[in-house]
């Protein structure tokens, strides 16, 4: 039997192994396959090799399972998210048989919650909400992982700063490891500069100019086809890609500000009533896209592709996507980066990421914590062949540059599915790996809105309030979007901000002014 390079002999033992574990059939089926598959390979079988799960060498290989979120990643023919080159790599490597889990990313924190309360723990939880985190902490749920960390993760404590580790310690000691955000922020304005020069307009810079070219967008037949079938401007549902027009008037959502020497949530500033009213304008004069609510990422991708937004906030790398659709699709667009809208008061920017993206965290009743640490130790350690795939199959040096095969590339983005378990930015290769991916303007997209973040006045772990109230009071963000579309009349701001405060805002604006005393 030939084996590839990335077949060898241990690995592919290791994933016949894991494909009979995950079958439900009959015990006699899989025992004839096990023969079959073990013994013609090694010319011998024995019954008990198999169910101590070890290598033909004889060598035990440790099994883990994970939970992580499949990050909307798609797999190549004949590869699930148990079964691909990266995790067999990975597991080779490690001497590990990883089984993996990846709920859907739509329910993810709800699946998380059926796990948790089924007492069916995996050995691994991916989690991404603070306040979920937060809560199962304070129940007891993982365990402290300092010790672990000491003798398995030397990786991890070179590579993610030691007041990170700060942000995931309770009572002194550490309970989950980081995956940290390579980029502090997402969006940025971008406009078809053929709609702007065949309407005779100049790139907007004020919140009047944009209005101005919103409404000509809409209303002015920009792309020339003499129909008025165009979208002046547009968000994704739950106000998705607005982040630069409530930067306008000096607030984002849910982002702590400091007023007159205390923190006060941006959601209850009178800001923010200011830019939903400016909003609000925009959808009665038909200026905003009416079906804007019902958005996914996909259908604003399709409406830019089919070149009828021509205006919209994007993410730094949509320059490489929906934008290059366009582009390919009709060759006389061409897109440029706008300057964010300066509202009335001179203010502009947009939303800031926190710096931890994700907590890995240990069931307290898993008996594989120290193989859990030596796999994220691996892939912090491995960071670039995780990150960027293969050398010499996608990416290779060529004098003194990174090049990158794109389509292999793509077709290999799910490896960023594991490599995400434990981010850990790297400056140099990040700005190697972006120039490599072609002309897009990715460095010099995430370096403007760098300059651009209004950041987050509070970056402690969640107040005990914050976990008790936070879902609750998301509820409550139903009236923005109604506002806007004119269902709410803008003095229900004013109502939204007493229930915020009454259904448990007034005691979670405390324990973050607590917070904010400490640290000064």
């Amino acid at each position: 039997m030939m084996l590839t390079k990335d077949r060898s002999s241990n690995g592919f033992f290791r994933r016949e192994r894991k494909r009979l574990r995950q079958a439900q059939g009959n015990v006699l089926l899989k025992l004839l396959i096990s023969v079959f598959l073990l013994g013609s390979a090694t010319g011998c079988f024995h019954l008990d090799q198999a169910e101590k799960k070890e290598t033909p060498s004889g060598d035990s290989s440790p099994s883990i399972s994970i939970v992580i979120s499949s990050l909307g990643m798609t797999f190549p023919a004949g590869m699930d998210e148990n079964d691909n080159r990266y995790l067999n790599y990975i597991e080779e490597r490690t001497g590990l048989d990883i089984q993996v889990n990846t709920p859907p990313p739509e329910v993810y924190n709800e699946k998380l919650d059926v796990m948790m309360s089924s007492g069916n723990l995996p050995d691994l939880l991916h989690v991404y909400e603070p306040v979920w985190f937060d809560n199962y902490v304070k129940q007891g749920a993982f365990k402290p992982l300092d010790e672990l960390i000491d003798q398995y993760g030397p990786h991890l404590k070179q590579k993610i700063p030691a007041e990170i580790w700060d942000r995931v310690k309770y009572g002194g000691k550490i309970y989950a490891v980081p995956s940290l955000n390579e980029v502090t922020g997402v969006e940025l304005m971008y406009a078809r500069k053929d709609w702007l020069d065949r309407l005779g307009l100049k790139p907007p810079k004020t919140l009047d100019e944009y209005y101005k070219v919103i409404r000509s967008f809409t209303l002015e037949d920009p792309d020339g086809n003499g129909k008025q079938d165009t979208t002046g401007l547009t968000f994704t549902t739950n106000l998705g890609r607005s982040s630069p027009f409530f930067g306008a008037f000096g607030t984002q959502l849910n982002t702590w500000f400091k007023r007159d020497g205390r923190l006060v949530n941006g959601n209850v500033l009178p800001e923010t009533k200011e830019a939903l009213g400016f909003l609000s304008r925009l959808y009665q004069e038909g200026l905003l896209e009416r079906e804007f609510p019902l958005n996914l990422q996909a259908n604003l991708f399709e409406k830019i592709e089919n070149g009828k937004v021509g205006l919209f906030s994007a993410t730094w790398y949509d320059t490489r996507g929906p934008i290059a659709a366009n582009m390919k699709k009709d060759p006389n667009a061409r897109w440029i980066p706008l300057e964010y809208p300066t509202g009335p008061r001179g203010e502009k920017g947009v939303y800031g990421k926190d710096i931890i993206r994700g907590y890995n965290v240990i069931p307290a009743g898993s008996a594989n914590a120290a193989e859990v640490i030596k796999l994220l130790d691996f892939i912090a350690a491995d960071y670039k062949t995780l990150k960027l795939g293969f050398e010499n199959e996608i990416w290779w040096w060529q004098d003194g540059a990174i090049v990158t095969d794109f389509a292999r590339h793509d077709e290999n983005l799910y490896r960023g599915i594991y490599q995400s378990l434990v981010d850990v930015p790297d400056e140099v290769l990040f700005k190697e790996r972006l120039d490599s991916l072609g002309n897009f303007n990715l460095y010099n997209n995430i370096q403007t809105i760098n300059q651009n973040i209004i950041p987050n006045a509070f970056y402690g772990i969640p107040t005990p309030a914050m976990g008790k109230y936070s879902k609750k009071l998301d509820k409550l963000e139903d009236v923005f979007e109604k506002i806007i579309l004119e269902i709410e009349p803008l003095d229900a701001f004013d109502q939204y901000v007493e229930l915020w405060e009454k259904e448990g805002g007034d005691e979670i604006t405390k324990e973050v002014n607590h917070w904010y005393d400490k640290q000064r």
